[in-house]
């Protein structure tokens, strides 16, 4: 029986014992990709149970059995950290949701401003990206993809209970991200980061996100960042601190 160091994504909850049946991309890559053979082990997670090792029991030209054994590790919430994000091209918006699943959001926002070039999306190939980056970097769900919303309909429900951290690349002068985000750290345990399109933000869209009364405005720097630069490195700022955050007092 060989261990193997692959990790699957089962969109069902797993139990001891349950019989698994792969299909789809999921079997051309253990089947022909990996070469998995009978009696083979794998790890898979369903984002609810936790880890869990499975055996091969048979393998097949439409299907690949696999009987799960026992849980290898238990479920663990990522920080609850939202990337709020106007739509960019497919290639670069694919390395945003890679690397942003691999710094723990919890869940992808896209959102249409003024001076955005894209308004479709597509879904299925950002999920099937989001599953992929979780398998490899070891995290046990997987975020969760909202459809497309205005930036004036995300403002009017945002909750108020969730920091907004607006990276606003026209004033220099503010706080760096790292020093506003440490200074309230304390103050929430839900956050989110909203990163706009190349063109940045509208003046009047910048207007509406100061007048939140839960948005931190900070800048990256002195340098303009593109916008997936800017998302990842805001991102592991945000993630880094909230990591180590003690429990907020009621």
């Amino acid at each position: 029986m060989k261990k193997s160091k692959t990790r699957l994504f089962i969109e069902k909850q797993i139990s001891k014992n349950l019989m698994i049946y792969i299909k789809g991309k999921q079997l051309h890559f253990l089947k022909n990709v990996l070469r998995v053979k009978l009696d083979d082990i794998i790890s898979i997670f369903d984002g609810i149970t936790g880890e869990w090792h499975a055996n091969i029991i048979s393998v097949s030209k439409e299907k690949i059995a696999i009987k799960v054994l026992k849980k290898i590790r238990g479920f663990e919430p990522q920080p609850d950290i939202w990337l709020i994000f106007a739509p960019i091209k497919l290639f670069r918006i694919n390395i945003t949701i890679q690397k942003a699943v691999e710094l723990g959001v919890s869940k992808f926002v896209p959102c249409i401003t003024e001076y955005s070039n894209f308004e479709k999306l597509n879904y299925k190939n950002l999920e099937l990206n989001a599953i992929e980056a979780s398998q490899q970097c070891e995290r046990l769900d997987v975020p969760k993809i909202e459809k497309i919303i205005n930036l004036k309909s995300l403002l009017n429900n945002f909750p108020s209970d969730r920091a907004l951290v607006f990276c606003d690349e026209s004033d220099s002068s503010l706080p760096s991200i790292y020093e506003e985000v440490k200074s309230k750290v304390s103050n929430y345990s839900k956050w989110a980061v909203i990163i706009g399109p190349e063109g940045g933000f509208s003046d009047q869209e910048k207007n509406q996100l100061i007048k939140e009364k839960n948005v931190l405005r900070v800048t990256l720097g002195k340098r303009i960042l593109r916008s997936d630069t800017a998302a990842i490195s805001s991102l592991f700022c945000i993630q880094s601190l909230v990591d180590k955050r003690q429990p907020v007092l009621k």
